[in-house]
């Protein structure tokens, strides 16, 4: 790409902000991170530090006051923000990408795809655990037929926090979209969906387990596909033993891969893009055999495709200079929210729920 950089505004420099999207922003050929939003004091002086030559706006109605000097707006603040932000930035006619989950609602979701389809803008959710090396490894192995026809598959993205860290992800009031279901969930869900198809019903079981806790913190969602594959998809922060990040069933082999991304520890311990980024050393590389636990040697080391979470960004960058595909429609997400949603009905009601 030449030429000169999309500019894009950035709002929200908490978590998601400072430790995923600046950084991966200022990483990719053709953006150039221009303006980051944040009425904290001190996450301004870090932005600033971070980025010298950022712009800073002390709110959202001063990043739109200037629309035309922008290419492109990131949604990284809140859940609840998602989609006022985006409308606003999609009706002052600018691209979006939205963190997730994009809304509340799969409804409000496809409101959103249909005002940036009337527009023709660029409308794309931020589901950066596609890019994850055992998702990638996974596709890999599927895409070579290595497990044959995969019959279940498990998911974990489990923690140990037996104390609420509080704040609006751990807050009660639906209005604040906080629990692990949504949040976690948006990406055990999403990666289930591109693996093996639409959901075609939905079990949950969802508790509030800690003391103080005020939303879900330990919640499994069970998937039927149209494909006839079962996802059985765990998110916890109450998890004392962490089970394997995934275990692939097949008729041929299974895969079980143990440990995170390495990608998330990097950028929060302020490592940036490079070479060697997203690689995990070979010790932790999952496995692929039968009829044996690969916890006793069964099986044969499956070596992990690098993470590579700047892929995300490359391939927006790509769509609005070139006209690329997006890297994650809104339509996407909103299947997954069908699934959350249905996901929290069967928990609440105790039953399954057909899509």
């Amino acid at each position: 790409m030449t030429g000169t950089p999309l500019r894009v505004g950035l709002v929200g420099y908490g978590l998601a902000g400072s430790v995923f999207h600046a950084p991966l922003i200022a990483a990719t050929e053709g953006l150039a991170l221009d303006t980051v939003v944040t009425s904290n004091p001190e996450r301004q002086q870090q932005a600033r530090a971070q980025f010298p030559d950022v712009r800073l706006a002390a709110g959202p109605d001063e990043l739109f006051d200037r629309a035309a000097e922008l290419d492109l707006i990131v949604v990284a603040s809140p859940n609840k923000t998602h989609v006022p932000l985006a409308t606003t930035a999609l009706r002052a006619g600018l691209p979006v990408v939205v963190d997730k989950p994009v809304a509340g609602t799969a409804a409000e979701a496809r409101e959103l795809a249909a005002l940036a389809e009337e527009r023709g803008l660029l409308l794309s959710v931020f589901q950066n655990r596609r890019w994850d090396n055992d998702f990638l490894t996974l596709r890999k192995l599927l895409a070579e037929g290595e497990l044959g026809d995969v019959w279940r598959f498990e998911s974990r993205f489990e923690r140990w926090r037996p104390k609420p860290k509080g704040g609006w992800r751990e807050s009660g009031d639906p209005a604040e979209i906080g629990g692990l279901l949504y949040d976690l969930g948006s990406h055990v869900v999403d990666q289930a969906l591109v693996l093996f198809g639409p959901a075609a019903a939905v079990y949950a079981e969802s508790e509030i387990r800690r003391p103080g806790a005020e939303t879900d913190d330990d919640t499994f969602i069970a998937i039927t596909h149209t494909s006839g594959v079962r996802s059985h998809l765990y998110v916890s922060a109450t998890t004392a033993q962490l089970g394997p990040r995934f275990r692939v069933l097949g008729s041929a082999a299974g895969y079980v891969k143990y440990g995170l991304d390495p990608q998330e520890a990097a950028l929060r311990e302020g490592r940036r893009p490079g070479p060697g980024w997203g690689a995990e050393p070979e010790s932790l590389w999952g496995r692929v055999g039968s009829g044996e636990s690969p916890v006793t040697g069964g099986g044969r080391p499956e070596p992990t495709l690098p993470g590579d979470y700047p892929a995300y960004y490359a391939a927006v960058a790509k769509a609005l200079l070139e006209g690329a595909p997006n890297p994650v429609t809104a339509l996407e997400a909103a299947a997954a929210l069908d699934v959350l949603e249905a996901a929290r009905r069967s928990a609440r009601e105790k039953v399954t729920v057909t899509l």
